[in-house]
């Protein structure tokens, strides 16, 4: 049985791999940790926290004993590391937290794998971390990075202490990097829950600038397949951009958004852009694509009615969320903009 360590489990991105590997890969032990800050939320998985291949373990990555005990305890084989404070805003307004977990935390994670010699370290970065593409070009594997906010630094010095301990220590190591995930469970900071859940209520929807900022848009089922793929198949000290193939403009997503919950458009409200707003990624995923084998299995159209008719359909979850906290936090973004 393969036995791995996920790594902020409870999150948005990794609660859909924690599903995914429980509802599909039935060889498979997951134990996962998750410090349960903002975004983390066990009802993410309330239906697989009894399954019996699925072990939660509340606690931080920063906690070097606590995740040697894990590892040593549960004779872990691998970790996959979702674990990340995410949200640009966020950290232009407390760049120190992603400091913390974003870089500290994987050094944590690392130190652990080196000492126990683990079979594979799988980090799932970011595409921002290569910063901002003009009208034309993609991304690809090889691009330098060129991080533009705090969180994409953050998400940045990670990847460089991967390669450090692959090329130092001989860790066996891949980093998988995104684009802009949505889908079900997603914390309504990020653009396409936000908007959902505003249209919703017939609130209006904060843009920033002239939403003509172009993004590739990845279904969260897809990027964990990719990200299993790259687990059970890659050859370690590879890199692989994971991107959905779909680029769109943010206003053309909350038009579309809109209009399949028949709402009017006249709820957009143009808010200030945020600092150092970067205005285009694009991603070349064809490296996956020709070497594992892997693609997505939903067109953006396909992935983004699944997504609002999941929200449809899980109003208490979602008003359970968007209460307390994030209240204050949304209007502290978007109020007087």
């Amino acid at each position: 049985m393969r036995r791995i360590l996920v790594t902020g489990g409870a999150g948005f991105i990794g609660s859909n791999f924690v599903r995914m590997i429980l509802g599909e890969q039935p060889d498979c032990l997951v134990v996962n940790l998750d410090k349960l800050t903002y975004a983390g939320n066990l009802e993410n998985l309330a239906s697989f926290l009894e399954h019996p291949n699925h072990k939660f373990v509340k606690g931080d990555i920063c906690d070097g004993p606590l995740v040697a005990d894990l590892i040593k305890d549960e004779k872990i084989d691998a970790i996959v590391n979702f674990a990340a404070e995410s949200h640009v805003d966020r950290s232009i307004t407390e760049p120190k937290v992603f400091i913390e977990t974003n870089v500290a935390g994987t050094l944590t994670l690392l130190e652990a794998a080196r000492e126990h010699r683990l079979e594979r370290f799988i980090q799932v970065s970011t595409d921002e971390v290569y910063g901002a593409l003009g009208k034309e070009g993609l991304f690809i594997e090889d691009t330098p990075l060129s991080p533009n906010s705090p969180y994409s630094a953050s998400k940045a010095a990670a990847d460089h202490l991967i390669h450090a301990f692959a090329h130092t220590w001989g860790l066996r190591c891949n980093i998988t990097r995104c684009s802009n995930n949505y889908g079900p469970y997603q914390f309504p900071e990020k653009l396409i829950p936000l908007m959902i859940n505003n249209a919703l209520n017939d609130k209006p929807l904060p843009v920033y600038g002239d939403g003509m900022q172009v993004r590739d848009w990845l279904y969260v089922y897809d990027h964990c397949t990719a990200i299993w793929t790259v687990l059970t198949q890659a050859e370690p000290g590879r890199t692989y951009n994971i991107g959905g193939c779909n680029e769109k403009t943010n206003i053309d997503v909350v038009r579309t958004i809109l209009k399949h919950l028949h709402k009017p458009e006249s709820l957009v409200r143009h808010v200030t852009d945020r600092p150092g707003h970067d205005r285009r990624y694009a991603i070349d995923a064809s490296r996956i694509m020709r070497e594992l084998g892997w693609k997505p299995s939903v067109t953006f159209e396909q992935g983004l009615a699944r997504t609002i008719d999941w929200y449809l359909g899980a109003r208490d979850w979602l008003d359970s969320i968007v209460s307390g906290d994030y209240r204050n936090y949304y209007e502290s973004m978007y109020d007087n903009r």
